[in-house]
C-alpha cells in the first residue's frame, strides 16, 4: 500500500481527505502535534524494551550454557526455567518458558468415555460432578476449549477403568502448540520481599 503524499499546506483527515491547514482548528493542530510527539516517545521506549528482552535472553542463555559446561551447575527445574540472583540476594532475574497447549482428536474419545461414565453413575454421581465435567468441555467465543478446565478433571481419581482410560486419553491428546519465553526482574524491598520491576507502561 502506497503512502499518501501530503502536499505542503495540507493535512489528511481520518478518511484520507486533504484539508487545508487554515481550515483546521488550532486545538486540533495542537492535539495532533501532541499525539505524534508522545507516540514517537512510546515507540522509542517500546524498541528499547524489545532490545532489552532480546539481549537479556541471549545473555542468560550464554551463562546457562557456560555454567553447565564449566561448573556443572543445575540452574533450572522445568526445562527452560532459570532463576539467577545477585550474590547478596538483592536482585533476582527469572526466565520462564510457558507452553500453550491444545488437544488433538483423542480429546473427543475422552469425552465419549466420560459421557458413558456419567450415564452409568447418574444415580449416585450428583449434579455437581456432571456440571464440572460438562463445563470443562465448553468452548469460548473463538471455539476453543479451556485447557486448564479439561486438565483439572485428572485430579478426580475415580476407581473406574473407563474413567481412567478417559483421563489417559486426555493426557495423550495434549499437544504443545507454541512456547513463549518471559524474563522478569525483581528487587528486594525493605521487608526482604521481592518486588517485580514494572516494565509494563500500561500498569
Amino acid at each position: 500500500m502506497e503512502t499518501q503524499q501530503i502536499p505542503t499546506g495540507y493535512m489528511a483527515d481520518g478518511v484520507g481527505r486533504l484539508v487545508p491547514l487554515e481550515s483546521i482548528k488550532e486545538v486540533d493542530l495542537v492535539r495532533n502535534g501532541l499525539v505524534i510527539e508522545l507516540m514517537k516517545r512510546a515507540e522509542t521506549v517500546s524498541q528499547l524494551l524489545v532490545e532489552c528482552k532480546k539481549s537479556s535472553m541471549e545473555d542468560i542463555q550464554a551463562f546457562v550454557e557456560l555454567s553447565a559446561e564449566k561448573y556443572g551447575a543445575n540452574l533450572g527445574g522445568k526445562v527452560g526455567n532459570v532463576t539467577l540472583t545477585s550474590y547478596d540476594g538483592k536482585f533476582k532475574i527469572v526466565r520462564s518458558m510457558d507452553d500453550f497447549l491444545r488437544f488433538d482428536e483423542r480429546l473427543q474419545a475422552a469425552k465419549a468415555l466420560i459421557d458413558d461414565c456419567l450415564s452409568r453413575w447418574s444415580d449416585g454421581s450428583g449434579k455437581e460432578l456432571r456440571t464440572i465435567v460438562l463445563d470443562a468441555f465448553q468452548v469460548d467465543k473463538a471455539g476453543r476449549i479451556n485447557t486448564k478446565r479439561v486438565l483439572s478433571l485428572r485430579k478426580y481419581d475415580f476407581d473406574d477403568e473407563m474413567w481412567k482410560h478417559a483421563m489417559q486419553a486426555i493426557s495423550d491428546s495434549i499437544q504443545v502448540e507454541s512456547s513463549k519465553a518471559y524474563v522478569r526482574f525483581y528487587q528486594r524491598d525493605a521487608k526482604g520481599d521481592y518486588q517485580q520491576l514494572n516494565l509494563n507502561i500500561a500498569a
